[in-house]
């Protein structure tokens, strides 16, 4: 069985070593930007990036503000900031409310030809494609005991035949369609701006691991707001049969 498994990941492997992609962004073909509803639903998304003394923050509050309002989200989480917040990230794959996802082993750009992104290099191989995703599957998996079914790259930038590795190994890819915070530079109101934008079906990306920005009053003006008008929210695994992918 396990010789079968390989030899099924190491030939897509070969072919799109030798075959160059066509495609390089956050919106390329085989990512998941939204999703079909009949309800006024919206799913949140939070980045952990992790890597540094800054980017291993927690912010507490946003987090305690969505459990006492029972607002259920996807936790995208990178292994660097698990291996700096392990207690932390425990209880978080603990609380019902949130699924952990999974935000990359070393939050690189997915790139089979090692494109960058922000500054940040990408991984420069199928190969590498593959180690960025299954490091961190494995790591969660091990303390959890539940494997990550969304993955989101560093940068939320691919190409689409990393896209399509991420697909044999069975995971989605984690898209977006409302830049919540971008990555956690917006202000407070720019933050609360963007949520009363969003509309039924609508990704949101934001972040949790940065106290000191605009995000979580934002998040809290925000999500009250969409309350209010009627909006509840949703984890990604909750709406997954009627996730719309980028053709």
């Amino acid at each position: 069985m396990i010789i079968r498994h390989l030899a099924f990941l190491l030939l897509p492997l070969f072919l799109y070593a030798i075959t160059p992609p066509q495609q390089w962004g956050e919106n390329v073909t085989g990512v998941t930007t939204k999703f079909h509803s009949t309800k006024k639903e919206i799913a949140l998304t939070f980045d952990a990036c992790g890597g540094s003394e800054r980017s291993s923050q927690y912010d507490e509050g946003l987090i305690e503000f969505l459990t006492t309002h029972h607002i259920p989200a996807t936790l995208f989480i990178n292994a660097r900031w698990i291996d700096s917040n392990p207690e932390i990230f425990m209880k978080l794959s603990q609380n019902p409310l949130f699924e952990i996802a999974n935000h990359g082993t070393a939050h690189k750009p997915l790139s089979v030809e090692g494109k960058s992104a922000y500054g940040i290099h990408g991984t420069a191989s199928p190969q590498e494609v593959v180690a960025e995703i299954q490091g961190n599957n494995e790591k969660i998996e091990q303390l959890t005991g539940k494997r990550p079914v969304f993955f989101r790259s560093g940068t939320a930038y691919y190409d689409e035949q990393a896209v399509a590795i991420a697909h044999t190994l069975g995971m989605e890819i984690g898209g977006f369609s409302i830049l919540g915070d971008a990555g956690a530079t917006f202000s407070t109101p720019k933050v609360v701006q963007q949520l009363l934008g969003a509309k039924s079906g609508d990704i949101i990306i934001c972040h949790m691991n940065h106290p000191e920005g605009g995000t979580r009053e934002g998040i809290i003006q925000g999500v009250e707001a969409l309350l209010n008008d009627g909006f509840t929210f949703v984890r990604l695994s909750d709406v997954h049969k009627n996730l719309v992918k980028i053709p």
